[in-house]
């Protein structure tokens, strides 16, 4: 099953996935802008975790936390960014990916599909 939030990693300096990359799933409350915690869930061998939590995902502002700092050190590359968050919002009930770029030192993020 696929969730109605999937994200996908991949690693522009090294030219693969970024497979084992740890990433935490919220919801930013409306009110408080507190987060709160859906799924955690580590990338696969492709760079993807097709499973963050329902397969429908209320309109909000949602946070995708990809900790940088524990896939860098795991792949002995350098690390600027220990961590990037990726804040969003959900309007529709479409399917919304997050892709992830990353090297060590930079990202960049769009809406996939």
């Amino acid at each position: 099953m696929t969730s109605a939030i999937t994200t996908h990693v991949l690693d522009t300096a090294l030219g693969r996935p970024a497979a084992g990359v740890p990433v935490r799933l919220s919801r930013i409350d409306a009110d408080s802008h507190q987060p709160t915690v859906l799924a955690d869930a580590v990338t696969d061998d492709d760079g993807r975790v097709t499973d963050l939590g329902p397969d429908q995902a209320p309109a909000g502002t949602y946070q995708l936390r990809f900790d940088t700092a524990a896939y860098c050190a795991a792949s002995g590359q350098e690390c600027f960014y220990p961590e990037v968050s990726v804040t969003f919002a959900v309007t529709d009930r479409r399917h919304h990916h997050v892709p992830l770029l990353l090297s060590p030192f930079a990202y960049s993020t769009y809406r996939g599909s």
